[in-house]
């Protein structure tokens, strides 16, 4: 690692030496042709692509006299000849919407021929040209590429004025859960911010500040072995054209919704400022049930019911800044910053019912209980790019450090009474606080080099450092006495993770192949500080296990035509357990439904397969996917009602004595077997639709002790989005006026003891624009129209049977105005540029 890093410095150092020399100014311009040949590469400025089609005319400056001409190819290369020594020429670029670019070039006089490469030249936008001109494109709300879809945050009119968390519920394959998790075909996906891990939560991130969310569902060697369910990537805004853009926007809505946004962009000359913040709320009561019946040896004991109501207050805050300085046409540095913080609230009230085996009333009981949770975070990232002649050929480098705390309390009260009103038993009262904070640090380098025009490189090396502390203090309250009970903890880890990866592509005609293979050496050390107890894992462990380090990758593409492709993929990935499924504390946020983390559980390995076919046609694409994930040693959720010793130890904490206990073990092996099919139709250029649907069949083999928990089943879920616009400039009340409907069904599916119910939602919204080049609009939105989004759950052993729902969020309406802003000639560093009217593109 130190050898990289000093390889690393020297490399930058080397850069900067070079990058001086190539700025250094040359009074008398003279190129020597060995070969009569001129040849170079015209780029777009704001891409960094090469641009198709510029035009390139070399002319003799005695008689102006045209030599040699030609349209530059699809990435940017051009190759001029016909040059003689002793003569001056000028070279002539013009491309549509760029300045034009004139060079004099002077060949000696030697009677020689000779060869130079101009190397990159950048065209500068033609602004004020296209000042006065209204440019109307539209991306698709969903592009579908071969490995990955991109979901255009702009189409998304349910999301507008609200979090990360409104758009994944809109993007086909993903899905939300009770918790707000994300799932990607059921399964847990890394989330990444700009390319990066991130410590953010996806509901401190607002809507408006996200650009686009790509999912890429079997990555590639270049990514994390531990993004085994696949990658979501959401891609901030920076706007980059020249001058002041941006736009603002606020929203307000029931229950208890509101929120405003701002995004900015200045971009002058060599360096891009950028700036994004917002602050979001939200509201509502949740409601819960849950219905038990408690057996032993297959005969029902008693019953118990239960229902909750949380009033829950949640408020974020985000803020994003940094700047982009390109240093010369080949090297480029980022900085940005990013700090975001919450305040969740909530007042919780639960009713119990206790009924005997004959179904007869027993007791009821009544669970009180407020609290309060704060957090912040910020995250600091460095950035160097450096490119080359050689159009993919790049180097990158970036360090990131991201850090967070959070601090919380609460008080609940449980009290028992029976049918005629008296006292069963006394009450519990119980209060808790604690916090927690960690730091990560991440280092990581890419290098890429096409060998020609149809094989590439590319290598990378990854380090990422996680240090995490908490401390949480539970109290038992009886007169005022406080009670420490053993669901206090205090612990910290570490976690560490090194990777280097390689990859070689090929193109062969219309086929094309990429290898790749990575290898990573991973270690988790936990320690509760109390007891001095550790726990962890370290992978691989030595030599012998060195198969446990090595995540290949094949990648198989085969273009049919213009318009169809199929491919084929295989990886290798790992799920690491987090520190909640192997902390063996209980948590008892629910005190009939408790959870444990397991110290001894292992990571889990999987081999996904996938087979997918694309294609494009006039008014629409489609993609369809087969798939196959086998998951050996897979981690489950297991779940038994407590032990007689367990209750004894958490009685006073108003643990009920026949909760379900909720830990995780390693289970056989878990087989997934599905197909997915996207479709994206237009008609016309007012009405689109996207439809999706999921199909899998799930196998679960998994024993504890002598109890066998191996279960298998088949689920599906679909998604239907359709836009419609409104064009008629004739009536100013109505045109430009958008409707979205959004509507979702998920199947049961099953379990390892049980299966998860059905659920469905549907999501409405209307916008119109308005102003001088719609720069204004405003966003009525209704999500959870039937007010039936919730997540049920039936567990069905030999010792319970419990069927029960939880809800995320309630019914919401909002409304969101939203303004935007741009000055191609505003100037921080020179005054004297001319006005210009607001550019739209």
């Amino acid at each position: 690692m130190k050898s990289y890093i000093t390889l690393l410095i020297g490399t930058f150092i080397s850069l900067s030496v070079m990058a001086q020399e190539e700025e250094q100014p040359v009074e008398s311009p003279a190129l020597l042709f060995k070969s009569s040949k001129l040849y170079g590469k015209i780029l777009d400025p704001n891409s960094g692509k090469g641009l198709e089609a510029a035009s390139v005319q070399l002319y003799r400056v005695s008689n102006d006299s045209l030599v040699d001409g030609m349209l530059t190819k699809s990435n940017g290369d051009f190759s001029l000849s016909k040059l003689s020594s002793g003569s001056q020429y000028r070279l002539l670029i013009t491309a549509l919407g760029f300045e034009e670019h004139v060079e004099y070039i002077e060949t000696t006089g030697r009677g020689e021929k000779y060869e130079k490469d101009l190397g990159d030249i950048y065209l500068q936008p033609k602004i004020k040209e296209l000042a006065d001109v209204t440019i109307i494109a539209t991306k698709p709300a969903l592009e579908m590429g071969i490995d990955r879809k991109i979901f255009n945050v702009a189409k998304s009119l349910n999301a507008t004025g609200g979090s990360a968390i409104d758009i994944m519920r809109n993007i086909p394959s993903v899905s939300v859960d009770v918790d707000g998790n994300v799932q990607l075909r059921n399964a847990s996906p890394q989330i990444f911010v700009d390319g990066r891990p991130t410590v953010l939560t996806l509901d401190q991130i607002p809507a408006d500040n996200i650009e686009k969310v790509e999912l890429i569902t079997n990555p590639s060697a270049k990514y994390d072995a531990a993004s085994g369910a696949g990658i979501i990537n959401v891609v901030l805004k920076k706007d980059k054209r020249y001058g002041l853009n941006g736009i603002v926007s606020g929203s307000v809505g029931i229950p208890k919704l509101a929120g405003g946004n701002a995004n900015v962009n200045l971009r002058e000359g060599n360096l891009n400022f950028f700036l994004s913040g917002g602050y979001n709320q939200s509201g509502g009561i949740a409601k819960g049930e849950a219905y038990r019946e408690n057996k032993q040896n297959g005969v029902v004991q008693n019953y118990f019911d239960q229902y909750t109501n949380n009033d829950r207050m949640r408020r974020f805050n985000f803020i994003n800044f940094g700047f982009d300085y390109h240093i010369d046409n080949r090297n480029s540095i980022s900085i940005s910053q990013t700090f975001g913080g919450g305040r969740f609230s909530g007042i919780e009230s639960q009713e119990q019912i206790y009924y005997t085996g004959s179904k007869e009333l027993d007791y009821y009981g009544y669970r009180n209980g407020n609290s309060l949770n704060k957090f912040n975070r910020n995250g600091t990232r460095f950035n160097f790019k450096r490119t080359y002649p050689k159009q993919g050929k790049e180097l990158t480098a970036d360090i990131s450090y991201n850090r967070g705390k959070r601090s919380g309390n609460s008080t609940v009260v449980n009290s028992y009474i029976n049918p005629d009103g008296t006292i069963n038993r006394s009450p519990h009262t119980v209060q808790n606080d604690g916090g927690n904070s960690n730091h990560q640090v991440t280092f990581q380098s890419d290098y890429a080099n096409p060998l020609d025009e149809n094989r590439k490189l590319e290598f990378g090396v990854r380090s990422y450092h996680n240090f995490y502390r908490s401390s949480f203090n539970v109290y038992s309250i009886d007169n005022n006495d406080k009670t420490k009970l053993p669901l206090s903890n205090n612990y910290k880890y570490s976690e560490m993770i090194n990777a280097v990866y390689g990859t070689y592509s090929q193109k062969i005609g219309n086929f094309s192949y990429q290898l790749g293979l990575r290898a990573e050496h991973s270690r988790f050390d936990g320690l509760l500080i109390d007891s001095a107890y550790k726990f962890g894992y370290q992978y691989p462990s030595g030599l012998k296990n060195i198969m446990n380090a090595l995540f290949p990758s094949l990648y198989l593409t085969q273009r049919i035509n213009e318009t169809d492709q199929v491919q084929f993929n295989f990886s290798r990935r790992i799920r690491r357990p987090d520190f909640w499924q192997m902390s063996p504390f209980i948590e008892i946020s629910d005190p009939f439904n408790l959870r444990q983390g397991n110290p001894a559980i292992q990571p889990e390995f999987i081999n996904s397969f996938e087979a997918n076919y694309s294609k494009s046609y006039e008014g629409g694409n489609l993609l369809g996917s087969l798939f196959w994930r086998n998951n050996p040693h897979d981690i489950t959720q297991y779940s038994d009602t407590i032990t007689t010793e367990k209750y004894l130890e958490l009685e006073t904490a108003g643990v009920d004595p026949n909760a379900i206990l909720n830990t995780f073990i390693n289970a056989g092996t878990t087989n997934r077997y599905g197909a997915e099919l996207t479709l994206q139709q237009k008609w016309g250029s007012s009405f689109e639709i996207t439809p999706s649907a999921n199909l899998q069949y799930r196998t679960v083999e998994a024993t504890v002790g002598n109890v066998d928990l191996s279960n298998e089943g088949f689920n599906w879920n679909g998604k239907l989005t359709a836009n419609y616009k409104i064009k008629a400039p004739s009536q100013k009340a109505i045109n430009n006026l958008s409707f979205q409907v959004i509507g979702e069904y998920e199947s049961a599916r099953v379990i390892p003891q049980g299966r998860m119910l059905p659920q469905y939602g549907l999501d409405f919204a209307i916008r119109k624009d308005f102003l001088k080049n719609n720069r204004a609009t405003a966003t009525f939105s209704v999500n959870d129209v039937l007010n039936s989004r919730r997540w049920g759950t039936i567990y069905d052993t030999e010792d319970f049977y419990q069927d029960s729902y939880r809800r995320w969020s309630v019914r919401t309406f909002r409304l969101t105005l939203s303004y935007k802003f741009g000055n191609a000639d505003f100037s921080l560093l020179n005054r004297n540029r001319s006005n210009n009217n607001y550019d739209e593109g």
